[in-house]
């Protein structure tokens, strides 16, 4: 509250009469106040309520309040109390008093808290007003905003620079590049520059903003285009639809497989069995058992210890199965190769010379994966082969090594075809090469449709592996069907026809005679037989046989060494007569024509016949 009386003429009282339109009686009529109506009494009270003072007049106070607080606080100090202009102020310094000027700090007219800083400049405070359209025409000042001490403060709802449009218009040479963009800067521009788009794999660089990245294999862009991210790795799952159909057929194998094996072991004795070759057929069906069961391993997740097992045992099945199957069509070759040229029994065909070979051919599978596994130990690895692909696959799968695996049992099943040719013409007896002959026909059809579908579905995990599963299933399921199907009909279906006598198809005609015997060739030529008993004119009693048919070879030596102690003596109604010794081949020419002598149960036999399956 401030009073004036009109004492002095001066500024303010001038200002005065200007606020309350009045005069004062002793002042000087001016163009300003002889207009006001009025005389100023001079009670008249200046307050904050009937006053707007100039927003610029705060700093006009504020430099004079400053001034005034550092007299008073240097007054303080070194006129310790006194009234007045002391002596010691009045060689004051402008240093000195710029000291306490530094140090003031107050109330300022505006409220505020007045104080100088560090660098001497008093507070920076502003009010951030804005020339704003109200209505159509109609502008008006309006406080938008304050700057105080070193901080801006908007309130942007009110500032407008268009009418109806809020925000503020854009003021750059460039906008900011979205999502996946790369600036590329204008020469001689810091400010100004084109955005490009990252390809389809890139995201715009971390730390560079003119670079794009791009995303190492296995990993896209996210949505943002801000960084890259796994993709999901795929493998054949077990409860997919492919895996569930080669595991549904694999089951199906082996359970056959072991019904094969259980009749086998029940029949073991009987003459099929042993004239098939009861140790090779037993190790047969184990491969076969191991293949249906290699699609088991095969669709499991891979890993090092999965990839190990698919690599050892893909090959080392179909081994065991073509390492048999070789055993047995080089077996029935030699002895008929041996046959032609001398009545000396061929080596290396009994059952545990066979199961030598065997295992020496399958041995040989295990050295080439060993060696492998040595060089290349087996790993599960991520293959890409496109950029939005990530597979979870074996090692050898990849680079197509998994035919070092089956090279060798490529090797075996092209010998054992070729063998199977060779052996095609052999008698109808032997009808067991026959069937060889054709599982190997049919596995070559089967694996030449499968190399080019397994090097065809790089990209396709899925069929790559059922296709794999597949193949091996169905080859060991043609070495089943082959092989083992005709025996198991004469087994269980025609049970009169599994005897020794079922397995020595013949044609002949033997008269009943005590010493004497007539027999009648195919051309019509009688034979006479002098002396008795059994005469084995085809081959010694034990060539070639298996251990479990010494028995009745036995019984046959015997009965034909009873009956001769000398040679036995064969006439023909012509002019021609032969003798024979027991247990030695011969071939008998009569009339031109070639007649093999035959050992039977009771009586002689001139047989004319090629050599049978039960006479090795």
């Amino acid at each position: 509250m401030l009073h004036f009386n009109g004492s002095s003429r001066s500024l303010v009282a001038e200002f005065w009469e200007a606020h309350f339109q009045c005069h004062y009686p002793n002042s000087s009529r001016t163009p300003y106040n002889q207009n006001f109506p009025g005389t100023c009494t001079g009670q008249e009270t200046l307050t904050k309520e009937n006053m707007a003072f100039e927003g610029q007049l705060q700093f006009v106070s504020d430099a004079v309040m400053a001034f005034a607080h550092a007299l008073r606080d240097m007054h303080r100090d070194v006129c310790h109390g006194r009234h007045g202009l002391c002596d010691a102020m009045k060689p004051t310094k402008g240093t000195e008093l710029l000291r306490y000027l530094r140090k003031v700090e107050f109330e300022g007219l505006s409220g505020d808290n007045f104080r100088f800083d560090p660098q001497g400049d008093g507070p920076a405070r502003y009010n951030i007003i804005h020339f704003k359209q109200v209505s159509q025409g109609v502008f008006r000042w309006v406080r938008v905003g304050e700057y105080w001490e070193g901080e801006l403060r908007l309130n942007m709802s009110e500032i407008q620079f268009k009418l109806g449009h809020p925000q503020p218009p854009e003021s750059v040479c460039s906008l900011e590049c979205e999502l996946g963009q790369a600036k590329k800067y204008l020469e001689g521009e810091s400010c100004c520059w084109h955005c490009f788009n990252c390809t389809q794999y890139q995201i715009r660089h971390p730390t560079d903003e003119t670079q794009c990245q791009l995303c190492p294999q296995g990993t896209v862009p996210d949505q943002r285009h801000t960084k890259c991210e796994p993709i999901p790795e795929e493998y054949l799952r077990a409860d997919s639809g492919w895996a569930i159909g080669a595991m549904a057929f694999s089951a199906t194998g082996i359970v056959v497989t072991a019904l094969v094996a259980g009749v086998f072991l029940r029949h073991h004795d009987t003459p099929v069995v042993r004239a098939s070759g009861r140790e090779l057929s037993y190790i047969l069906l184990l491969g076969i058992f191991l293949c249906y069961a290699m699609t088991f391993v095969l669709v499991l997740k891979p890993s090092d210890i999965v990839c190990g097992l698919q690599r050892f045992g893909a090959g080392f099945s179909f081994t065991v199965v073509y390492a048999a199957l070789l055993t047995k069509t080089n077996r029935i070759s030699r002895i008929f190769n041996a046959g032609k040229r001398t009545a000396k029994r061929p080596s290396f065909i009994s059952p545990r010379s066979q199961l030598i070979i065997c295992s020496g051919l399958t041995g040989f599978q295990v050295l080439i994966n060993a060696v492998w596994m040595v060089v290349s130990p087996p790993s599960a690895v991520h293959h890409y082969p496109t950029r939005d692909d990530n597979l979870l696959v074996c090692s050898s799968s990849v680079n197509a090594s998994y035919m070092i695996s089956f090279s060798y049992p490529i090797v075996l099943i092209v010998i054992c075809t070729l063998y199977a040719v060779l052996t095609r013409k052999i008698p109808e007896a032997f009808n067991e090469s026959k069937y060889i002959g054709f599982t190997m026909y049919t596995t070559c059809v089967i694996w030449l449709a499968f190399v080019p579908i397994y090097f065809s579905t790089a990209n396709n995990i899925a069929i790559r592996i059922t296709s794999m599963s597949v193949t091996i299933s169905m080859s060991a399921t043609v070495t089943v069907a082959c092989l083992f199907t005709p025996k198991l009909y004469i087994i269980l279906v025609r049970p009169e026809r599994n005897v020794r006598q079922s397995m020595m198809p013949v044609r002949y005609s033997a008269v009943r005679g005590p010493r004497h015997q007539s027999i009648s060739g195919p051309t019509g030529v009688t034979s006479s037989v002098v002396g008795a008993g059994n005469l084995l004119g085809v081959l010694p009693p034990n060539h070639g046989m298996e251990s479990g048919s010494h028995s009745d070879a036995g019984h046959s030596t015997n009965a034909a060494n009873n009956h001769s102690s000398t040679s036995k003596q064969l006439t023909t109604r012509g002019t021609q007569t032969l003798n024979c010794v027991n247990n030695a081949e011969k071939h008998v020419t009569i009339n031109n024509t070639t007649h093999t002598m035959g050992n039977g149960p009771q009586y002689v036999q001139a047989v004319d016949r090629p050599l049978q399956e039960t006479d090795l």
